[in-house]
């Protein structure tokens, strides 16, 4: 059971929103403390500590209520990680989601960064740059426009590179704008988060065919294949299980023409969430994109998941439904049964593009040289070298490809059940210039840490055939 020292009222938890922290802290820490090192970030309305409620002792969690949004985002930049009592370990310091969703955890990098605005028709995305760069770095702009016409709905997306860059935004652009927090991409809207309901109500007013948000709720538009919750966007979101940076998923999806832009989702403190948002220019490649690349393993082993996020784009037309179902419907025809070798595809659309070469089999910055032959198998293995492999060792061809090129690669033997692995050389050069080349590099997206292994217990000329 838990019990507070004492509780605002339930109007004010949430009054601005994304005003109240989340802390982790060691349970000796007390509320001054706390109000010391806080206070220094804005005006604190409350603190209030999580205790046990036979007890009374801290449980080691805290609230502390500010202000205003901007006074919360900067305290939880700048005090995450950080020490408040020398001894004690770092605390952890997040953003507490709303009241209403009964827990309490970091909220996504997504949602704090990314503001929605109505700005006048005439706006370029260079004008929308040029009103909101003064509160902070700008990562992207955009401005969602009509398909058909090309023109301005009003209404664009403004991407900060820090939490309270969006927060000092929205407290201090004028107000004709209106600007919010935009929904998170990769979510539906919620209907317990009223400040998102109400401000989206407020934007479509008139316009009761548009989203307001382009990455939101998507079921407006449907296939006509019986399932529901299908769309067809021309914006894609990968998910992958290992680790992958940004550079090798855009150079993946890269592949395809048409690609605007690949961004890499983040935590609000910067981690890797092992998901990016690819968005192309037209249709067709999207399509083709998430048809040829979902389930694709990369790094060997791992698959990736390509699912479309919806674009905003207006379907609200039933003539605009029958166009995007139509070059839906050829370009996933094209995909399934048109010929596996290199051609020019075209849609109804005029779109053209090349069917999707498969990536290199090895995909590293590390000039190699050639392959060559591996040594016998009976040769005498003269130096072995031990790798380490992060997050997951890759297969067995693949590293005997890379290892082989430096010569005299006679065997690669991987621990079973552990991210490690030797491989067995007949000279020692050899397995010195592999080492030297490989150490501290990334193929295919493993990092592999390249060392001398140690000499068998019992070192002699004989052969080395099992470790």
């Amino acid at each position: 059971m838990e019990d507070c020292s004492f509780r605002p009222s339930t109007d004010s938890l949430d009054d601005p929103p994304n005003s109240r922290l989340f802390l982790v802290i060691s349970k000796s820490i007390s509320e001054d403390v706390i109000r010391e090192h806080f206070s220094v970030f804005g005006e604190i309305q409350d603190i209030w500590m999580v205790k046990d409620k036979q007890t009374k002792e801290s449980k080691g969690v805290s609230f502390v209520k500010f202000a205003k949004s901007s006074q919360a985002c900067t305290a939880m930049e700048e005090m995450h990680g950080k020490c408040l009592v020398e001894g004690t370990k770092p605390i952890k310091v997040f953003m507490a989601q709303s009241r209403s969703s009964g827990s309490h955890r970091d909220v996504e990098d997504e949602e704090l960064t990314r503001i929605f605005v109505m700005i006048p028709k005439t706006f370029t995305e260079d004008d929308l740059k040029e009103t909101f760069k003064e509160y902070g770095d700008i990562e992207y702009c955009i401005i969602i426009k009509n398909k058909t016409t090309g023109e301005s709905k009003g209404l664009g997306y403004v991407r900060y590179h820090k939490p309270s860059q969006a927060a000092t935004a929205i407290e201090n652009c004028d107000k004709t704008f209106r600007a919010i927090l935009a929904e998170p991409r990769t979510k539906n809207s919620s209907t317990d988060n009223d400040y998102f309901n109400n401000a989206r109500s407020d934007h479509v007013t008139g316009d009761p065919g548009m989203s307001a948000y382009p990455f939101a709720d998507g079921s407006n538009y449907t296939m006509g294949d019986g399932r529901g919750n299908d769309i067809i966007t021309r914006c894609l979101m990968v998910s992958s299980r290992a680790s992958v940076t940004q550079e090798q998923i855009y150079g993946l999806f890269d592949l395809i023409p048409g690609m605007d832009y690949c961004e890499m989702q983040r935590d609000p403190y910067g981690f890797n969430k092992g998901q990016a948002m690819i968005r192309y220019n037209n249709l067709g490649s999207a399509v083709y994109a998430k048809e040829k690349l979902n389930g694709f393993e990369y790094p060997p082993g791992n698959r990736l998941v390509v699912t479309y996020i919806d674009d905003g784009e207006d379907r609200s037309s039933p003539v605009g439904k029958m166009a995007m179902q139509l070059v839906a419907a050829q370009m996933m025809s094209m995909v399934w049964n048109g010929p596996s070798g290199p051609q020019l595809m075209k849609t109804s659309a005029g779109f053209a593009a090349p069917s999707v070469p498969q990536p290199p089999r090895i995909q590293t910055d590390v000039v190699l040289p050639p392959p060559k032959k591996l040594a016998s198998s009976d040769s005498w293995v003269k130096e072995r070298l031990f790798v380490v492999f992060n997050p997951a060792p890759l297969p067995v061809d693949v590293l005997e490809d890379v290892f082989c090129r430096f010569g005299s690669l006679v065997e690669v033997y991987l621990v079973p059940g552990r991210n490690v692995g030797y491989m067995k050389y007949a000279e020692r050069k050899n397995a010195n210039d592999a080492m030297a080349a490989l150490h501290g590099k990334v193929i295919n997206g493993v990092k592999l840490k390249v060392m001398l292994a140690d000499p068998p217990k019992e070192e002699s000329h004989k052969r080395q055939r099992t470790y």
